[in-house]
């Protein structure tokens, strides 16, 4: 169903085919040993240029666990885009090496340009502030193994909703879904952008926005932490004025419900205070390590060794 087939953006599968990955992935974790080995033979290309650690160590694990193997580089300054060639061909020439590109870039659209140049499927790990749908896939898992759905979901986002690319994908990725409302906490300065209201809007999609977590916080079933980015900012004054507000401690968490989700697409600075890693609501780092089963699953069926 999947196979051939490449992953720019959240939307390119359905809820169908998004179901047949996370099935696959629980499979996976629970220890199913038939896909051992089965891309044995197999190579994957990661071109990151832009950095990356989680992503990309995540695909090329989830590849070796596979059987198969990897070629690529971690930064542009290694390949032979320092040397001006262009992505185009640095793609037509990579994807006749290996059965799977996986692409991370500064660049929004990139991944879908790729697509059009390479012989082989082509993973979007990343374009800019555009999407980034493992990313998007590895939260909806996430979300899915611990509720058990979607439907009626009550999702707030908190931090920078302007510039996150993960916060634009879910958002979207979630609108499929039944009865989901959505609650934006940010600064001004960095609230969703207006296409993404536009969209909700012309679902009629249930969203509030506001710049105060603790007014909110025990409406949500999930709390999406980003970071409050200092660069965004024209003025210090403003930055150091709202930046604590957006730092979740455990006496913020005393005003959440008990079954409420804390995740964050990683890496953490200081927007969640460490005494909550030990909160049970706290699942970014098995919402992580629960990434590359998910990865392992696409990487099966896009190579048509899962069976499905």
């Amino acid at each position: 169903m999947l196979k051939g087939r490449s992953l720019i953006e959240p939307e390119d599968f359905s809820e169908d085919e998004l179901e047949v990955i996370f099935k696959l992935a629980a499979e996976i974790e629970e220890g199913a040993s038939f896909l051992r080995e089965s891309c044995r033979g197999k190579l994957l290309a990661s071109l990151f240029f832009e950095p990356s650690t989680r992503t990309r160590l995540s695909f090329e694990a989830a590849m070796l666990r596979l059987g198969g193997g990897t070629i690529g580089f971690a930064e542009p300054g290694s390949s032979s885009a320092a040397k001006g060639e262009s992505m185009a061909d640095t793609v037509r020439v990579v994807s006749s090496y290996a059965d799977v590109i996986v692409m991370r870039s500064p660049k929004e659209g990139a991944a879908l340009l790729a697509s059009r140049y390479s012989q082989s499927p082509v993973i979007n790990a990343g374009d800019g502030g555009h999407h980034h749908p493992t990313q998007t896939l590895t939260d909806l898992g996430t979300i899915k193994k611990i509720r058990g759905g979607f439907e009626g979901l009550t999702a707030g986002f908190c931090g920078d909703l302007k510039f996150g690319r993960t916060v634009h994908s879910l958002t979207k990725a979630l609108t499929r879904y039944t009865g989901v409302r959505f609650v934006f906490i940010s600064p001004g300065e960095l609230s969703v952008p207006n296409y993404l209201r536009d969209m909700l809007n012309k679902k009629n999609i249930e969203y509030m926005e506001t710049d105060r977590l603790e007014k909110v916080i025990g409406e949500l079933d999930m709390l999406y932490m980003t970071r409050v980015q200092r660069e965004r900012f024209l003025n210090e004054e403003e930055y150091l004025r709202l930046k604590d507000s957006y730092i979740l401690t455990l006496e913020k968490l005393k005003l959440a419900k008990k079954e409420m989700m804390v995740l964050h697409p990683l890496p953490r600075l200081n927007e969640i205070d460490i005494e909550v890693d030990e909160d049970p609501r706290a699942v970014y780092f098995k919402q992580a390590a629960y990434g590359m089963f998910v990865r392992m699953a696409l990487l099966a069926s896009i190579l048509g060794v899962s069976g499905n």
